[in-house]
């Protein structure tokens, strides 16, 4: 579907955002663009709450991303469930909106994601204040039909234009608060993934899986209003090449690693966040050849994403 208003959707979003921060209570929810515990792109080894013998209150969020004029507007509707204090659940449906160039339409449609994790060590473990939270978990997307697989790729010859796919990630990941500076708690975040979507299935899929590592980087700050902000930056290696457009020993346009600088605004006493983001997601994929074949430009080198999430 297209929305004729794209443009301002970014502004409606972040005006939605100041609107909670005003006038809504602590949140311990924490949401990403899959719907796991974690930052803005990249997952946390932290689980959603829960009691030990109990399955928690559900964590909700919504996320958007103007991903611009080709890939254009991507938005994310998450539910996720903590159980026993040690793992969560959760399903994400993914939907889109075209931007304004002629090749949008490959990146194009809704798909359906479930995640899992399971926190197997847990963080300061037998009273120590050193050992990282330790996590492993899952995402799987199905029915995703962009880039080689979108309807728009039969005009291109692409043989598997019109037939949906499935990709997962598989990944464990590791995280630490460190507090021992004082007014100051730095958390650090790091993992490997074994996945073949591409850009968390918003460029569809890779040709094969790859092993991939990811990273952030974040440091916790008292606002007015008793705010608490977070502060940080991600990055998140991508698998090289595109499902259907890389021919072996040949190579096919290039997929960079995505960065995200992020900023988490948690109001004390009450039961959201609002996440404020900027992603560098891709630029020229191919480097062109003269004027006989000019550069693919995906022209998504800052674009502004948000995200809001409300703890139960």
């Amino acid at each position: 579907m297209k929305i004729s208003f794209r443009s301002s959707a970014i502004q409606m979003a972040v005006v939605l955002g100041l609107l909670l921060l005003a006038l809504t209570p602590a949140a311990k929810a924490q949401l990403n663009w899959d719907g796991q515990t974690g930052a803005f792109a990249t997952p946390f080894a932290y689980v959603a709450s829960s009691e030990n013998d109990k399955i928690g209150h559900p964590e909700v969020a919504f996320h958007y991303l103007n991903g611009g004029d080709v890939i254009g507007n991507d938005y994310q509707v998450s539910l996720t469930v903590g159980l026993f204090k040690v793992t969560e659940f959760g399903y994400t449906g993914s939907l889109s909106s075209t931007g304004s160039s002629p090749l949008t339409g490959l990146f194009q449609g809704g798909y359906n994601v479930f995640h899992g994790k399971v926190n197997v060590i847990p963080e300061n473990i037998h009273g120590t204040k050193w050992v990282p939270a330790v996590s492993g978990g899952f995402v799987t997307r199905f029915g995703v039909e962009r880039v080689a697989r979108a309807p728009l790729a039969a005009e291109l010859g692409s043989p598997l234009a019109g037939h949906s796919s499935n990709n997962q990630d598989l990944y464990i990941v590791a995280t630490k608060t460190i507090t021992q500076i004082p007014h100051l708690p730095i958390v650090l975040n790091g993992g490997y993934k074994w996945t073949n979507a591409q850009i968390m299935g918003i460029a569809g899929n890779a040709p094969d899986y790859a092993h991939t590592a990811f990273g952030t980087v974040a440091f916790v700050v008292h606002a007015p209003a008793k705010t608490t902000l977070i502060l940080g930056a991600e990055i998140q290696q991508q698998p090289r090449y595109l499902e259907g457009l890389y021919v072996s020993e040949v190579g096919g346009p290039t997929i960079p690693a995505t960065l995200v600088y992020f900023v988490r605004a948690v109001p004390s006493k009450l039961p959201f966040n609002v996440d404020f983001g900027i992603g560098q997601i891709a630029g020229k994929i191919t480097p062109g050849i003269d004027d006989v074949l000019p550069a693919v430009d995906l022209k998504a080198r800052a674009q502004a994403a948000v995200g809001i999430t409300y703890h139960f």
